[in-house]
């Protein structure tokens, strides 16, 4: 193996080990979310926040995140935000109230700096390969929140919930060691950008013997319309908005609702939620792999958008079928990310501009997502029951299906 595949396989398993940590601080408190209501003093509405603030941090710091990024680098933001993970979840577990909400927020802004950060990386050091690796970042962060969801509830009941919450923590300490030892000394560095160069000289028509033959007259390319006033940046945004508020309403709340809804402890309850994270893994695989043997992507975008109606759909027509709706959602979540952070990528011109997608995107999407918790715990109170609260994630994804069927049509087939 040569030294620059061995540099890109380091940084690769770098990489997937801060996807890690980039879910699984945010969704830890769902399965012990009574208990810290209850500690804490908390309604179902403020219990939310505790996930919906982290999100709120995505919509509103992902353009300060990508402007950082831009200045100091993703070697050093991506470090940072792992150290301020540890610190936050430290705070948020031992701060009483307060330090409960300001240590979410900065878990959720350490985790935005990751969203904005890994992409680009994926889109600089691994060009030919972005499908893939964008699959495999998303199945370690599917992974990372099936960690968290299964095993919150069993730690909580032998150690309390703000060591059970604490103890994830340390996936972020383990992935600061290692990225500061493969990132920070340096040698994937020039080998990485030496490939991007190389895979895009590459890419250029004539490349090859540009080198041996006479200059000619530049050519002057027509001018790019800006990302705000193409339709398929909207058409990315509004498909966020249902992604990422569906995803984030059904993490905090599926506990519950198989608690209420089938007669679950708590205990069984998150684990039975943890479906919903563990197929994830697989629809992020699964995605990729379909887009490679040229399967029309709109065709991928509608059986995502099945699967994933099929869970609040099936919770309401028949709750006693729950594994195969958690199974169904869960595959369906995992791999729509991880097309929809394709098209992107797809779309995009350079590195710089997938960052600045990149974060309009996810600006728009997690505004929204980012009240989504509150709202549908708030809804759940108002009612006595969860219909309405998934008849709003029914909602939610007619509208992610119908502007990504849209969108897919930028994807390449190949």
């Amino acid at each position: 193996m040569s030294a620059r595949a061995r540099a890109g396989g380091a940084l690769l398993g770098a990489l997937l080990l801060v996807a890690l940590t980039l879910r699984g601080p945010l969704v830890a408190p769902a399965p012990v979310i009574d208990q810290v209501a209850g500690t804490l003093g908390l309604t179902s509405s403020a219990a939310g926040l505790l996930t919906g603030l982290g999100v709120l941090c995505f919509a509103t710091l992902t353009p300060l995140a990508a402007l950082a990024l831009g200045r100091a680098g993703t070697t050093r933001m991506l470090a940072l935000a792992l150290l301020a993970i540890l610190g936050g979840t430290l705070l948020r577990s031992f701060g009483g109230v307060p330090g409960a909400f300001v240590g979410t927020v900065v878990v959720g802004a350490a985790i935005t700096v990751g969203n904005v950060g890994v992409p680009v990386v994926v889109a600089r050091d691994f060009p030919t390969r972005v499908p893939r690796v964008m699959g495999l970042y998303s199945a370690v962060m599917n992974a990372g929140a099936w960690l968290t969801t299964l095993g919150t509830a069993p730690l909580a009941g032998l150690v309390g919930w703000r060591w059970a919450l604490t103890a994830w923590g340390l996936l972020a300490l383990l992935a600061l060691v290692v990225w500061l030892r493969v990132a920070g000394d340096g040698p994937w560095r020039a080998t990485g950008r030496a490939a991007t160069r190389a895979a895009a000289v590459a890419a250029a028509p004539g490349a090859a013997g540009a080198a041996l033959t006479t200059p000619t007259a530049p050519t002057t390319a027509p001018p790019r319309v800006p990302l705000v006033r193409r339709p398929v940046t909207w058409l990315l945004c509004l498909t966020f908005v249902g992604q990422a508020s569906s995803y984030m309403g059904v993490t905090a709340w599926l506990p519950s609702v198989l608690h209420d809804a089938s007669g679950l402890g708590r205990g069984g309850a998150g684990a039975a939620a943890s479906l919903f994270q563990l197929f994830g893994v697989l629809g992020s695989v699964l995605a990729p792999a379909a887009l490679a043997r040229r399967v029309p992507p709109r065709a991928v975008v509608l059986g995502i958008a099945a699967c994933w109606l099929s869970l609040p759909l099936g919770l309401l027509l028949a709750p006693g079928a729950w594994v195969a709706w958690a199974v169904l959602g869960g595959l369906a979540q995992g791999a729509n990310f991880v097309v929809l952070f394709t098209v992107v990528a797809a779309v995009a011109d350079s590195p710089a501009e997938v960052r600045r997608l990149s974060a309009t995107v996810q600006t728009v999407g997690y505004a929204v997502a980012a009240a989504t918790p509150s709202v549908l715990g708030a809804l759940h109170e108002a009612t006595a029951g969860w219909t309405a609260p998934l008849v709003a994630v029914v909602g939610l994804l007619g509208l992610a299906a119908t502007t990504h069927t849209l969108a897919a049509g930028h994807l390449p087939r190949r």
